[in-house]
């Protein structure tokens, strides 16, 4: 049960991430209009993905779902964790976490690839609307995730 100990402790952490990349986001919403304010906007944007594919990473690990490196692997990842695998775990997240993350997930292959981009102010803002709306939702979800870690730990001490 130390594995879910660790995973749990690394999803708090990763969680404490994810709040202060959304209060350093919080600087751009609406000002996107200066390239400087894209650039820093694209950033954290670019690591709020980041923090979130790390829990579906360590999740995914800790439960022997884990996806390969081929090509793909990110959107495999992201739908893996809307599911619900019977005998093994809950789904981390639900349909409406996952539409808004597909968005973020795109942009960041994107930011990542691209060694010469000019920011579209009007991507960017999609973007960061539906990194937005997942702030609205993620605490619950993940919450519930964690809900079921902390009784698969309550289960193993009652052992």
């Amino acid at each position: 049960m130390n594995e879910i100990r660790t995973l749990k402790a690394e999803i708090e952490a990763d969680l404490e991430a994810i709040a202060e990349i959304y209060s350093a986001l919080d600087r751009y919403s609406g000002q996107l209009d200066a390239e400087a304010e894209r650039i820093a906007a694209a950033y954290y944007l670019h690591n709020l993905y980041n923090a979130f594919e790390n829990i579906f990473r360590r999740v995914a690990k800790t439960f022997g779902n884990a996806v390969s490196d081929e090509p793909g692997w990110h959107i495999s990842l992201l739908q893996r964790m809307r599911l619900d695998i019977p005998g093994v775990r809950p789904h981390l997240i639900g349909p409406a976490a996952y539409d808004v993350l597909d968005e973020p997930r795109r942009f960041r292959h994107i930011f990542r690839s691209a060694y010469r981009l000019e920011l579209d102010a009007d991507r960017l803002a999609l973007v960061l609307r539906k990194a937005q709306a997942l702030r609205e939702i993620y605490r619950a979800e993940i919450g519930q995730f964690l809900s079921f870690l902390d009784g698969l730990l309550s289960a193993d001490e009652s052992q």
